[in-house]
Protein backbone atom coordinates (compact mmCIF):
# COMPACT_ATOMS: atom_id res chain seq x y z
CA UNK A 1 0.00 0.00 0.00
CA UNK A 2 1.77 3.20 -0.94
CA UNK A 3 1.75 6.68 0.23
CA UNK A 4 -1.55 8.12 -2.29
CA UNK A 5 -3.43 5.45 -0.81
CA UNK A 6 -3.08 6.33 2.58
CA UNK A 7 -3.40 9.89 2.33
CA UNK A 8 -6.46 8.97 0.66
CA UNK A 9 -7.82 6.91 3.81
CA UNK A 10 -6.35 9.59 6.23
CA UNK A 11 -9.16 11.98 4.36
CA UNK A 12 -11.85 9.75 4.15
CA UNK A 13 -11.11 8.82 7.97
CA UNK A 14 -10.89 13.10 8.94
CA UNK A 15 -14.28 13.60 7.44
CA UNK A 16 -15.64 10.45 8.68
CA UNK A 17 -14.44 11.26 12.12
CA UNK A 18 -15.57 14.68 12.12
CA UNK A 19 -19.45 13.85 11.21
CA UNK A 20 -19.32 11.55 14.57
CA UNK A 21 -17.46 14.68 16.33
CA UNK A 22 -20.40 16.69 15.80
CA UNK A 23 -22.66 14.33 16.96
CA UNK A 24 -20.19 13.55 20.21
CA UNK A 25 -20.39 17.10 21.04
CA UNK A 26 -24.26 16.97 21.64
CA UNK A 27 -23.68 13.77 24.20
CA UNK A 28 -21.13 15.35 26.04
CA UNK A 29 -23.06 18.82 26.14
CA UNK A 30 -25.89 17.29 28.22
CA UNK A 31 -24.02 14.81 30.17
CA UNK A 32 -22.24 17.17 31.58
CA UNK A 33 -24.56 20.08 32.46
CA UNK A 34 -27.52 17.24 33.88
CA UNK A 35 -25.05 13.67 33.86
CA UNK A 36 -27.93 12.18 31.57
CA UNK A 37 -26.95 10.15 28.54
CA UNK A 38 -29.19 11.35 25.62
CA UNK A 39 -30.20 8.29 23.97
CA UNK A 40 -32.40 10.16 21.81
CA UNK A 41 -29.44 12.28 20.55
CA UNK A 42 -28.83 9.68 17.36
CA UNK A 43 -32.77 10.18 16.24
CA UNK A 44 -32.47 13.70 16.31
CA UNK A 45 -29.48 13.49 14.01
CA UNK A 46 -32.17 11.48 11.59
CA UNK A 47 -34.88 13.31 11.93
CA UNK A 48 -32.53 16.90 11.03
CA UNK A 49 -32.23 14.95 7.58
CA UNK A 50 -35.95 14.54 6.90
CA UNK A 51 -36.29 17.84 7.86
CA UNK A 52 -33.73 18.52 5.34
CA UNK A 53 -35.20 16.63 2.82
CA UNK A 54 -38.64 17.97 2.79
CA UNK A 55 -38.07 21.62 3.11
CA UNK A 56 -35.71 21.19 -0.23
CA UNK A 57 -37.92 19.14 -1.64
CA UNK A 58 -41.72 19.62 -0.76
CA UNK A 59 -41.48 23.31 0.16
CA UNK A 60 -38.81 23.68 -2.29
CA UNK A 61 -36.44 25.55 -0.59
CA UNK A 62 -32.73 26.54 -1.78
CA UNK A 63 -30.47 23.67 -0.04
CA UNK A 64 -28.87 26.31 1.54
CA UNK A 65 -32.46 27.47 3.47
CA UNK A 66 -33.27 23.85 3.77
CA UNK A 67 -30.31 22.84 5.86
CA UNK A 68 -31.07 26.07 8.62
CA UNK A 69 -34.11 25.69 8.59
CA UNK A 70 -33.50 22.05 9.39
CA UNK A 71 -30.95 23.26 11.66
CA UNK A 72 -33.36 24.98 13.55
CA UNK A 73 -36.14 22.84 13.95
CA UNK A 74 -34.02 20.37 15.55
CA UNK A 75 -33.09 22.44 18.04
CA UNK A 76 -36.45 23.27 18.44
CA UNK A 77 -37.04 19.75 18.69
CA UNK A 78 -34.46 19.10 21.16
CA UNK A 79 -35.55 21.97 23.40
CA UNK A 80 -39.59 20.10 23.18
CA UNK A 81 -37.77 17.08 23.74
CA UNK A 82 -36.34 18.39 27.20
CA UNK A 83 -39.75 20.33 27.90
CA UNK A 84 -42.03 17.27 27.76
CA UNK A 85 -39.75 14.38 28.57
CA UNK A 86 -36.88 15.32 30.81
CA UNK A 87 -37.76 18.31 32.98
CA UNK A 88 -40.58 16.56 34.62
CA UNK A 89 -37.72 14.18 35.64
CA UNK A 90 -35.14 16.36 37.11
CA UNK A 91 -34.99 15.61 40.30
CA UNK A 92 -36.06 11.82 40.00
CA UNK A 93 -33.31 9.22 39.86
CA UNK A 94 -30.96 8.88 36.64
CA UNK A 95 -32.39 5.24 35.63
CA UNK A 96 -35.37 6.78 35.28
CA UNK A 97 -34.07 9.67 32.69
CA UNK A 98 -31.96 6.97 31.23
CA UNK A 99 -34.97 4.83 30.48
CA UNK A 100 -37.11 7.71 29.28
CA UNK A 101 -34.28 8.62 26.96
CA UNK A 102 -34.65 5.36 25.22
CA UNK A 103 -38.11 5.31 25.20
CA UNK A 104 -37.87 9.02 23.40
CA UNK A 105 -35.27 7.45 21.18
CA UNK A 106 -38.15 4.48 20.27
CA UNK A 107 -41.01 7.15 19.98
CA UNK A 108 -38.97 9.00 17.16
CA UNK A 109 -38.22 5.87 15.18
CA UNK A 110 -41.01 4.02 15.05
CA UNK A 111 -42.94 7.45 14.57
CA UNK A 112 -40.67 8.23 11.04
CA UNK A 113 -41.37 4.03 10.13
CA UNK A 114 -45.03 5.07 10.65
CA UNK A 115 -45.22 8.20 9.11
CA UNK A 116 -42.50 7.75 6.07
CA UNK A 117 -42.19 3.77 5.78
CA UNK A 118 -38.73 2.30 6.17
CA UNK A 119 -37.81 2.33 2.39
CA UNK A 120 -34.94 4.77 2.07
CA UNK A 121 -35.49 8.04 0.44
CA UNK A 122 -32.84 9.17 -1.63
CA UNK A 123 -30.95 12.81 -0.48
CA UNK A 124 -30.50 15.01 -2.98
CA UNK A 125 -26.71 16.38 -3.26
CA UNK A 126 -26.43 20.03 -4.10
CA UNK A 127 -24.06 20.86 -6.57
CA UNK A 128 -21.59 22.94 -4.74
CA UNK A 129 -20.98 19.14 -2.47
CA UNK A 130 -20.72 17.05 -5.68
CA UNK A 131 -17.02 18.03 -7.14
CA UNK A 132 -13.49 16.49 -6.74
CA UNK A 133 -10.30 17.38 -5.89
CA UNK A 134 -7.17 16.38 -7.31
CA UNK A 135 -4.13 16.76 -5.48
CA UNK A 136 -0.80 14.75 -5.96
CA UNK A 137 -2.91 11.67 -7.06
CA UNK A 138 -5.38 11.68 -3.78
CA UNK A 139 -8.94 12.00 -4.82
CA UNK A 140 -10.07 14.27 -2.17
CA UNK A 141 -14.65 14.89 -2.54
CA UNK A 142 -15.37 18.25 -1.72
CA UNK A 143 -17.78 16.97 0.80
CA UNK A 144 -15.01 15.25 2.58
CA UNK A 145 -12.99 18.59 2.90
CA UNK A 146 -15.89 20.55 3.76
CA UNK A 147 -17.27 18.62 6.62
CA UNK A 148 -14.00 19.04 9.07
CA UNK A 149 -13.86 22.67 8.30
CA UNK A 150 -17.78 22.61 8.98
CA UNK A 151 -17.17 20.43 12.42
CA UNK A 152 -13.76 22.47 13.33
CA UNK A 153 -15.95 26.19 13.01
CA UNK A 154 -18.79 24.63 15.21
CA UNK A 155 -16.18 23.58 17.55
CA UNK A 156 -14.71 26.55 18.02
CA UNK A 157 -17.73 28.73 18.14
CA UNK A 158 -18.87 26.44 20.78
CA UNK A 159 -16.15 26.93 22.82
CA UNK A 160 -16.35 30.33 22.22
CA UNK A 161 -20.05 30.38 23.79
CA UNK A 162 -19.09 27.97 27.20
CA UNK A 163 -16.16 30.45 27.44
CA UNK A 164 -16.72 34.15 27.38
CA UNK A 165 -20.89 34.22 26.92
CA UNK A 166 -22.97 34.72 30.46
CA UNK A 167 -25.26 31.29 29.14
CA UNK A 168 -21.66 29.81 28.90
CA UNK A 169 -20.31 30.47 32.03
CA UNK A 170 -23.78 29.84 33.60
CA UNK A 171 -23.52 26.22 32.12
CA UNK A 172 -20.14 26.07 33.07
CA UNK A 173 -21.32 26.84 36.82
CA UNK A 174 -24.81 24.43 36.17
CA UNK A 175 -22.64 21.64 35.63
CA UNK A 176 -21.01 21.96 38.72
CA UNK A 177 -23.67 22.10 41.14
CA UNK A 178 -27.10 22.84 39.87
CA UNK A 179 -28.85 23.54 43.38
CA UNK A 180 -26.20 26.23 43.85
CA UNK A 181 -26.65 28.23 40.39
CA UNK A 182 -30.40 27.66 41.17
CA UNK A 183 -30.28 29.90 44.34
CA UNK A 184 -27.72 32.43 42.79
CA UNK A 185 -30.72 33.45 40.36
CA UNK A 186 -29.97 31.70 37.01
CA UNK A 187 -32.80 29.69 35.06
CA UNK A 188 -31.84 26.39 35.46
CA UNK A 189 -34.05 25.43 32.86
CA UNK A 190 -33.60 27.94 30.41
CA UNK A 191 -29.72 27.18 30.55
CA UNK A 192 -30.74 23.49 29.70
CA UNK A 193 -33.23 24.03 26.61
CA UNK A 194 -30.14 26.21 25.27
CA UNK A 195 -27.90 22.90 25.25
CA UNK A 196 -30.33 21.03 24.14
CA UNK A 197 -30.94 23.73 21.49
CA UNK A 198 -26.87 23.58 20.82
CA UNK A 199 -26.79 19.99 20.83
CA UNK A 200 -29.68 18.96 18.79
CA UNK A 201 -28.27 21.62 16.25
CA UNK A 202 -25.30 19.83 15.82
CA UNK A 203 -26.50 16.89 15.32
CA UNK A 204 -29.19 17.99 12.68
CA UNK A 205 -25.52 19.17 11.19
CA UNK A 206 -24.04 15.91 11.49
CA UNK A 207 -27.15 14.23 10.06
CA UNK A 208 -27.31 16.61 6.65
CA UNK A 209 -23.58 15.89 6.13
CA UNK A 210 -24.03 12.52 7.04
CA UNK A 211 -26.52 12.61 4.23
CA UNK A 212 -24.62 14.16 1.66
CA UNK A 213 -21.85 11.29 2.66
CA UNK A 214 -24.25 8.56 2.13
CA UNK A 215 -27.09 10.30 0.15
CA UNK A 216 -29.67 7.83 1.57
CA UNK A 217 -31.70 8.28 4.54
CA UNK A 218 -34.17 6.16 6.28
CA UNK A 219 -35.92 6.07 10.07
CA UNK A 220 -33.47 3.89 11.35
CA UNK A 221 -30.04 5.40 9.96
CA UNK A 222 -29.56 7.34 13.70
CA UNK A 223 -28.56 4.24 15.68
CA UNK A 224 -24.87 3.03 14.37
CA UNK A 225 -23.19 6.76 14.32
CA UNK A 226 -25.36 7.59 17.62
CA UNK A 227 -23.61 4.82 19.55
CA UNK A 228 -20.51 5.02 17.72
CA UNK A 229 -20.54 8.93 18.63
CA UNK A 230 -21.72 8.17 22.28
CA UNK A 231 -18.29 5.90 21.61
CA UNK A 232 -16.36 8.64 21.10
CA UNK A 233 -17.68 10.93 23.91
CA UNK A 234 -16.73 8.71 26.34
CA UNK A 235 -13.34 8.14 24.45
CA UNK A 236 -12.39 11.41 24.48
CA UNK A 237 -13.44 11.81 28.18
CA UNK A 238 -17.26 12.42 28.56
CA UNK A 239 -18.36 16.10 29.75
CA UNK A 240 -15.38 17.26 27.69
CA UNK A 241 -16.29 19.29 24.25
CA UNK A 242 -12.65 19.31 22.51
CA UNK A 243 -12.57 15.26 24.13
CA UNK A 244 -15.98 14.48 22.16
CA UNK A 245 -14.44 15.73 19.36
CA UNK A 246 -11.08 14.62 19.42
CA UNK A 247 -13.00 11.00 19.97
CA UNK A 248 -15.12 11.50 16.93
CA UNK A 249 -11.97 12.09 14.74
CA UNK A 250 -10.02 8.58 15.90
CA UNK A 251 -12.96 6.85 15.82
CA UNK A 252 -13.42 7.84 12.42
CA UNK A 253 -9.73 7.34 11.19
CA UNK A 254 -9.52 4.18 13.30
CA UNK A 255 -12.60 2.79 11.06
CA UNK A 256 -11.65 3.88 7.88
CA UNK A 257 -8.04 2.72 8.18
CA UNK A 258 -9.30 -1.02 9.77
CA UNK A 259 -10.89 -1.51 6.26
CA UNK A 260 -8.32 -0.11 4.01
CA UNK A 261 -5.54 -2.16 5.43
CA UNK A 262 -7.97 -5.12 6.87
CA UNK A 263 -10.61 -5.70 3.61
CA UNK A 264 -11.68 -9.36 5.02
CA UNK A 265 -12.58 -7.72 8.51
CA UNK A 266 -14.70 -4.48 6.74
CA UNK A 267 -17.54 -6.77 7.76
CA UNK A 268 -16.59 -6.17 11.82
CA UNK A 269 -15.63 -2.17 11.29
CA UNK A 270 -18.67 -1.69 13.23
CA UNK A 271 -16.93 -3.83 16.14
CA UNK A 272 -13.52 -2.02 16.38
CA UNK A 273 -15.13 1.55 17.05
CA UNK A 274 -15.84 -0.08 20.39
CA UNK A 275 -12.56 -2.56 20.83
CA UNK A 276 -10.94 0.54 21.10
CA UNK A 277 -13.33 2.25 23.66
CA UNK A 278 -12.54 -1.02 25.61
CA UNK A 279 -8.90 -0.64 24.92
CA UNK A 280 -8.48 2.96 26.06
CA UNK A 281 -11.11 2.55 29.00
CA UNK A 282 -8.86 -0.10 30.07
CA UNK A 283 -5.75 2.52 30.82
CA UNK A 284 -7.52 5.74 31.25
CA UNK A 285 -11.36 4.89 32.86
CA UNK A 286 -11.71 8.92 32.48
CA UNK A 287 -11.18 9.04 28.41
CA UNK A 288 -8.23 10.91 26.85
CA UNK A 289 -9.39 14.22 28.20
CA UNK A 290 -11.37 13.16 31.32
CA UNK A 291 -9.11 14.06 33.88
CA UNK A 292 -10.28 16.58 36.27
CA UNK A 293 -14.17 16.31 34.55
CA UNK A 294 -15.17 17.10 38.48
CA UNK A 295 -13.04 20.44 38.75
CA UNK A 296 -14.61 21.80 35.59
CA UNK A 297 -16.34 20.62 32.26
CA UNK A 298 -16.31 21.43 28.92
Amino acid sequence: MNITIILQQLVNGLSLGSLYGLIAIGYTMVYGVIRLINFAHGDIMMVGTYFALFAATTFLLPWWAAFIVAIALAALLGVFIDKVAYKPLRNASRISSLITAIGVSFLLENLFLVLFGGVPRAFKIPQVFSGVVHLNGVIIPIIALITPIVAIVCLLLLMQILQHTKYGIAMRALSLDMETTRIMGANVDAIIAFVFAIGSALAAIGGIFWALRYPSINPLMGIMPGLKAFAAAVLGGIGSVPGAALGGFIIGITEILVVAFLPSLAGYKDAFAFLLLIFVLLFKPTGIMGEDLEKGRF
